[in-house]
C-alpha cells in the first residue's frame, strides 16, 4: 500500500470529500489511465470521463475494480476500489449526462493518474477509425484507444485534407496498451476480427486510400507477429489485403476532437465493423 498524506487519509480511508473545482483532475482531459492513490490498481480509462459541471471527475462507466456498496447515509450509494476498500465518491444513475445514464463522481485525491504514454502503443488501420476504436477500447487491458492518421507526408492533417486523398494518410487507431495484461499478439488477432481483410479499396460502405486494412508495425518482434497471423490465414484459404507497413518514418497525428470517442458519445454501435467468430 502507499503512504497516504493527512488528507488523502482523510478522503480515502475516512470517507471525506474534497472541496468542489478543487482537485486536479476536474478539468483534465488527457488520455490514460485513472488508479487508485492507495493501491495502484485499475479504476477508470480516460475515455470514460466527461465534463458534468460538478466540480468532482466524473466518469460514466468504471473497470471491474470500482465496487458499488450502499452508503451509510442511506440514500446514496459509495464507490471504493474493490482491491483495497479506499473511499473514491458515488454514483449517480438518471442523470442523462451521457448514453451510459451513470456518473461516478469521484475525489481527485483518491487517483493517480497516467498518461498513455508511459504504455506501449500498436497501430491498426482497419476502415472508419469510429468502429475500430470502440472495438479496442472494449479490450482489458487498453489503456486507451485514439484515432488519427498514418502514412502520409503532410504534417498535421485535416479530416477534410485526409478525404481529398491526395495525402497519403490513412484513418489509423494509436492502442495505448497494458502488456502486461494483453499482448501485441491479440491485439492484432482482434484486429483481423472486426473488419474485412479481404477487401482491397477500402472498408465495407467506405471507399477509398484512406480506409484501406494496414497495420504499422514498430519492431522487427511485431513485423512477425503479424506475418506469422497473415500465414495462419492463408493456410485457411483467406486472401488477406493488410497491408504492413514500417511506423519508422510515419507519424501518428491525433484526429479532430469530435471523431474520439464517437459511438460511446452518440449510445450507438458501429455501422460497418462487427466482431465476428473466425478462430486465428
Amino acid at each position: 500500500m502507499n503512504t497516504l498524506d493527512q488528507f488523502e487519509k482523510y478522503v480515502i480511508l475516512e470517507k471525506g470529500t474534497e472541496r468542489p473545482f478543487s482537485g486536479k483532475y476536474d478539468n483534465f482531459y488527457e488520455d490514460g489511465l485513472y488508479i487508485c492513490k492507495q493501491c495502484d490498481i485499475e479504476l477508470f480509462k480516460s475515455s470514460s470521463k466527461f465534463s458534468s459541471g460538478s466540480g468532482w471527475p466524473s466518469f460514466d462507466s468504471a473497470l471491474e475494480n470500482v465496487l458499488e456498496i450502499a452508503d451509510k447515509d442511506g440514500f446514496r450509494t459509495e464507490i471504493v476500489c474493490k482491491n483495497c476498500n479506499a473511499h473514491l465518491g458515488h454514483v449517480f444513475k438518471g442523470e442523462q449526462f451521457t448514453p451510459t445514464n451513470t456518473r461516478h463522481c469521484v475525489n481527485s485525491v483518491s487517483l493517480k493518474f497516467i498518461s498513455k504514454d508511459n504504455f506501449p502503443k500498436a497501430y491498426f488501420a482497419a476502415g472508419c477509425f469510429w468502429g475500430v476504436e470502440y472495438f479496442f477500447e472494449k479490450l482489458d487491458g487498453v489503456v486507451s484507444a485514439v484515432s488519427g492518421y498514418m502514412g502520409g507526408d503532410i504534417e498535421n492533417p485535416t479530416y477534410e485534407m485526409v478525404c481529398s486523398k491526395t495525402t497519403g494518410h490513412i484513418e489509423t487507431v494509436e492502442v495505448s496498451y497494458d502488456d502486461s495484461k494483453i499482448s501485441f499478439e491479440e491485439l492484432t488477432k482482434l484486429f483481423f476480427k472486426i473488419h474485412n481483410f479481404t477487401q482491397t479499396d477500402g472498408q465495407g460502405p467506405d471507399i477509398g486510400p484512406q480506409y484501406i486494412s494496414a497495420i504499422f508495425y514498430t519492431n522487427l518482434q511485431e513485423k512477425n507477429i503479424v506475418e506469422n497471423i497473415i500465414n495462419k490465414l492463408h493456410t485457411m484459404g483467406y486472401f488477406v489485403a493488410t497491408k504492413l507497413i514500417d511506423a519508422t518514418p510515419h507519424k501518428f497525428y491525433k484526429a479532430e476532437e469530435y471523431h474520439q470517442d464517437y459511438y460511446a458519445k452518440k449510445g450507438t454501435i458501429p455501422y460497418c465493423h462487427k466482431l465476428t467468430n473466425i478462430e486465428i
